[in-house]
C-alpha cells in the first residue's frame, strides 16, 4: 500500500504509555504523539482542513497566497498543504519563537516576517496585526485565522477526538493539552463529551496569559498578560476556538518547569518531544491528585523536539535564563578540596633571601605580598630568578624591589570555568577571600578538585 501525497498521512498517530515520569501517578497516562505527522505537529490536522475548507467555499482560489500568523507548527501544516497544492505562504511570527521553526518554514519555500513579541494584538507591529495588513495587501490572498476559524476545532473533533476514543476502547476519564489557539482542546473535547459527559477535559495555560482566570471568574484581566517564553500555549486575548464550557479546569505551568520538564521527557521516555508537552507533562504532574488508580489519562504531545534545540535542549540557554542550576565546581569547592587551605604570605619589608628559603622550604612557586596584611602583590620563582641574573646582590634586598602585581581576586562562587580562564604564564594563580580569610587557587589545586 501507498500513499497519492504525503498529506494522506495526517493523522492516526500512536498512542504511548507514560512510565518512569509518571510513577508518582496511580493512574494510567498515556501520550498521544501527534510528531509522526508530515510536519512533525498536530497542527497539520487543522492546516489541512482550513485549506479544505476554504477551497470549498472559494476563499481560498488556485494560485493564491497563504498568510498566516503562526508560532510555527500552524505554518509547517499550511506550507507542506501549499507545496502539494500548488499555494504560496508568507507566515508572520513573534520574536520569542526557535529559529529553528523559522527555518524550517523557510525550507518549504514560505516567507517569514519576525514581529515583537511584547506588543499588543492590536498594534501595528503585533504578528496578528501584520498578518491583517499583508491579507490586505497581497492580491489573491487568503488568512487561515487559526484562533478564530473554526475549522481548527472541527478537524480535532473530525479526527484526534475519535482516535483517541477508539484507542482507549471508550476507557479515556481525563484529556490533558495545553490551549493556545484552543481548536486542539475543543475539539477533542466535543467529541469526547458527547461520548461520555463525564470525561475531564484540562487546559495547560501558562503565566502571562488569560486563560485560568477568565474561565474561572469571567473577567479577562489585561494585568494577567505579560511577556513569557513557553511556546505554543497561552494568549492574551480569547480566540473564538477556545471554547470554555468544554474546558472543565486549567492549571497554570511556569517557564522554568516547562522547559526543565521538556527535557525530562526525553531522558525518562525516549520521546523527543517540544515545549509545550513539557508544559503539560508539568501540569500533570501538579495536578496528581486529581488522578486515582484505574483512571485513563491522556495527554497531548502536540510537536517534536527539533524544533527547540537552540532553547529547552541547550543549556547555555537554560544557564542565561536562570532555569539551570549551576553544577560546576566553584572557587569555594576547590578550595575545600585543597590539601592545605592556609596561604604562605611574606611582608613587602623581607629580604629576596627569606622569600627564596621559604619557596624551597614549602615547595611553592610564588608567594603573594603583603604590607599590614593586606596582600599588595607577589612574588614568583620566574621574578626571583629575572631579578638575580641581573643583580645577584637582590638576595640581601627588600622584597618590595622585586614584588609585581597581585593575582586577581574572585568571588568564592566563581567558576571553574572563569577561574581556568584567568591561570595563565603570566599569572599562574588566583586569589579568593573565603570564611574571613584570603585562599591561593594555582593550577595543581584545579586539577585535583576536578581529580578528587
Amino acid at each position: 500500500m501507498w500513499y497519492n501525497n504525503i498529506l494522506e498521512t495526517i493523522g492516526h498517530t500512536p498512542l504511548v504509555k507514560l512510565n518512569k515520569i509518571v510513577k508518582d501517578i496511580p493512574a494510567t497516562v498515556l501520550a498521544k504523539i501527534e510528531t509522526t505527522n508530515p510536519g512533525n505537529s498536530i497542527k497539520d490536522r487543522m492546516a489541512l482542513k482550513m485549506i479544505e475548507d476554504a477551497e470549498r467555499s472559494g476563499k481560498l482560489k488556485p494560485g493564491g497566497t497563504i498568510i498566516e500568523g503562526t508560532s510555527g507548527n500552524t505554518g509547517m501544516g499550511l506550507a507542506i498543504a501549499a507545496v502539494i497544492k500548488g499555494y504560496k505562504c508568507i507566515f508572520t511570527s513573534t520574536d520569542k519563537q526557535s529559529k529553528e521553526k523559522f527555518d524550517a518554514l523557510r525550507a518549504f519555500g514560505a516567507e517569514v516576517i519576525v514581529c515583537p513579541t511584547n506588543v499588543d494584538p492590536e498594534d501595528p507591529r503585533s504578528y496578528y496585526s501584520v498578518s491583517s495588513r499583508l491579507e490586505r495587501e497581497v492580491p489573491n490572498s487568503w488568512k487561515p485565522d487559526q484562533y478564530d476559524n473554526l475549522s481548527n476545532t472541527e478537524a480535532h473533533y473530525e479526527s484526534t477526538g475519535p482516535e483517541i476514543w477508539e484507542q482507549t476502547e471508550g476507557k479515556i476519564t481525563h484529556l490533558i493539552a495545553g490551549v493556545g489557539t484552543g481548536g486542539t482542546i475543543s475539539g477533542i473535547a466535543k467529541y469526547l463529551k458527547e461520548k461520555n459527559p463525564a470525561i475531564q477535559i484540562l487546559g495547560i495555560d501558562t503565566y502571562g496569559s488569560v486563560f485560568k482566570k477568565y474561565k474561572e471568574t469571567g473577567e479577562f484581566d489585561k494585568n494577567e498578560v505579560y511577556p513569557y517564553i513557553t511556546e505554543g500555549i497561552g494568549e492574551d486575548f480569547l480566540p473564538a476556538n477556545v471554547n470554555f464550557d468544554l474546558i472543565d479546569y486549567f492549571e497554570k505551568v511556569s517557564d522554568k518547569d516547562a522547559a526543565l520538564m521538556t527535557r525530562e521527557i526525553a531522558r525518562k521516555e525516549g520521546i523527543f518531544a517540544g515545549n509545550s508537552t513539557g508544559s503539560a507533562i508539568a501540569g500533570l504532574l501538579q495536578m496528581k491528585e486529581r488522578f486515582k488508580k484505574g483512571d485513563v489519562v491522556v495527554v497531548i504531545f502536540p510537536d517534536h523536539g527539533t524544533r527547540y534545540l537552540g532553547k529547552m535542549y541547550n543549556d547555555d540557554w537554560l544557564r542565561d535564563r536562570g532555569f539551570l542550576k549551576e553544577e560546576k565546581l566553584t572557587a569555594r569547592d576547590i578550595i575545600r578540596k585543597k590539601e592545605s587551605r592556609e596561604i604562605v604570605t611574606i611582608d613587602i619589608e623581607k629580604t629576596v633571601l627569606e622569600a627564596i628559603n621559604t619557596i624551597k622550604l614549602l615547595n611553592i612557586s610564588q608567594i603573594p605580598v603583603t604590607q599590614a596584611g593586606m596582600v599588595i602583590g607577589k612574588i614568583t620563582e620566574s621574578d626571583i630568578l629575572n631579578a638575580l641574573l641581573e643583580n645577584p646582590s637582590l638576595k640581601s634586598h627588600p622584597v618590595k624591589d622585586i614584588t609585581t602585581a597581585s593575582f586577581p581576586f574572585v568571588d568564592a562562587n566563581a567558576s571553574i570555568d572563569k577561574i581556568s580562564a584567568m591561570i595563565n604564564n603570566d599569572n599562574i594563580a588566583v586569589l579568593v577571600e573565603h570564611d574571613g580569610e584570603i585562599a591561593i587557587i594555582t593550577q595543581y589545586d584545579i586539577i585535583n578538585a576536578i581529580s578528587a
